[in-house]
């Protein structure tokens, strides 16, 4: 199959035309961006991209995509290649670049600061869509229920309880539900609002006599989201009311969607009536996001902000911030008013050291670790853990180190799947729920916790064995690829 350069073109041209119908936008724009056809084989297509992180994640994430598309185009086509085509480097001393800020009538420079709109009405910020969240294992299945919820509003996941903790993106999900329904029915009568705001509506509607018209406000909604549901705890009256209105929509199949920052179980001085429908639908949790997750979110938010960091500098934003997207974004903020603060563009050290200032150095035992111990403590090797076997004196080693991975190290229950063979997340969670009540009751399994907390402690005192994100133990484990 040979074809000219203007031919290589066109059809990558078409490829990415197709592409783009499955892949969100931002994520298309961030790893599809200077990628092009360099050779055509007899069956086998070469692709070039622009560094490693690209081609790590379009051969490791994308493939079947990019093969699909191809071969709707040429069905010969059996292969891709990635082949790394370096950019025009980005120099030391110009590590990040920017538009110009924008200027007020004196002539001063002013920091960019992003207008927000909200629709009163509703209660949404139309920014918050499902193109422009980046998803990844870490909130795959949250994302899926989410999406499913639009397309068939209180029949499917009703409700959908999504959890996590802070600045993980509930918000930004549960406000694209929103956005989304009203796109496909600009008639439909949507509502976003905080449990806070819930509360203090009630407690006012009750002070001024008004609790009647409170009561149908929100009986008359299609879609109705309480974020941070958590803050009912404790709130009885509030609990109590909301018990009724939950009822009233549930039974007109109207859509109830909820954020909280814990499972339903794990939330205080909630009546046990209202936790049992928390739990009557579709719950779904947001856990960190892995590195590979990181680079792609850091990615995009650098290209929706017109600027440009060298990608050693994203290397060191990712593998250092691990806890949430916001202080991620922080980050790339911070960099974007120091270059502006001091009217120039920073060097990588200057980048490094400004983050440094910011960034809380952590400890943490890695995953190697963690799989050597339990491999150790069962007189069994790594590799056996991986397997794909049902014997008992695997089974339980694997369960252990999935509930820990999951435990102590906040893993997503599909990420965990994943390195484990692709296994699918109810595998995990039956691992995670079986060792959990095994811990309460199992004594051979309380004393391999025992032991797992003495050399958790012993590697802590000696300094033995840490790395400064969790992603290190993963390379550095073979069975984790």
């Amino acid at each position: 199959m040979l074809i000219d350069s203007l031919e290589k073109k066109q059809l990558w041209e078409k490829a990415l035309a197709e592409i783009e119908l499955s892949v969100s936008r931002p994520n298309f724009l961030t790893w599809f961006q200077n990628t092009n056809i360099s050779d055509c084989g007899r069956d086998i297509i070469t692709l070039n991209v622009p560094n490693a992180f690209a081609k790590d994640w379009l051969s490791g994430k994308y493939h079947k995509i990019i093969i699909k598309a191809l071969r709707a185009l040429f069905p010969a086509i059996r292969n891709v290649e990635y082949v790394i085509v370096s950019q025009p480097p980005v120099s030391a001393t110009t590590s990040i670049k920017y538009k110009p800020a924008m200027k007020i009538s004196s002539g001063e420079p002013q920091l960019e600061f992003e207008e927000i709109y909200i629709d009163k009405k509703a209660n949404l910020n139309p920014r918050y869509t499902f193109d422009n969240f980046i998803v990844g294992s870490f909130n795959e299945l949250a994302n899926a229920a989410a999406l499913a919820v639009t397309k068939n509003p209180g029949s499917s996941y009703n409700p959908l309880f999504i959890y996590g903790g802070t600045g993980l993106g509930k918000t930004h999900l549960l406000q694209s539900i929103g956005n989304r329904i009203l796109q496909e029915n600009p008639k439909a009568k949507v509502q976003y609002l905080t449990s806070e705001k819930f509360a203090n509506e009630y407690i006012s509607s009750v002070q001024s006599g008004t609790a009647p018209f409170f009561k149908e406000k929100y009986r008359e909604h299609d879609l109705l989201i309480i974020d941070d549901i958590q803050f009912f705890s404790g709130k009885n009256k509030t609990q109590e009311e909301f018990f009724h209105l939950f009822n009233a929509l549930y039974e007109a199949n109207k859509q109830i969607v909820f954020s909280s920052d814990r499972s339903p179980k794990a939330i205080p001085e909630l009546e046990d009536r209202l936790r049992s429908r928390f739990e009557g639908g579709m719950i779904a949790d947001i856990s960190p996001p892995e590195y590979e997750a990181r680079m792609a979110i850091l990615k995009a938010k650098t290209s929706q902000k017109d600027i440009i960091l060298a990608d050693e500098i994203i290397d060191y934003i990712a593998k250092n911030i691990q806890s949430n997207i916001r202080e991620l974004e922080g980050a790339l903020q911070s960099i974007i008013a120091q270059s502006k603060l001091l009217n120039k563009n920073l060097n990588p050290q200057e980048i490094k050291e400004l983050l440094q200032k910011n960034i809380k150095t952590r400890k943490k035992i890695t995953i190697i670790h963690l799989i050597k111990t339990v491999a150790n403590y069962y007189n069994i090797s790594e590799k056996d853990i991986f397997e794909q076997t049902r014997k008992k004196q695997i089974v339980v080693p694997r369960q252990i180190a999935m509930y820990l991975l999951r435990e102590d190290f906040n893993t997503s229950y599909p990420y965990i799947g994943e390195k484990f063979g692709g296994k699918d997340h109810t595998t995990v969670i039956h691992a995670y729920e079986k060792i959990s009540n095994d811990i309460k009751s199992n004594e051979k399994i309380i004393k391999y916790f025992q032991f797992f907390l003495l050399i958790f402690i012993s590697l802590f005192l000696t300094n033995e064995g840490f790395s400064q994100n969790k992603e290190q133990g993963i390379k550095e484990n073979r069975y984790f690829h």
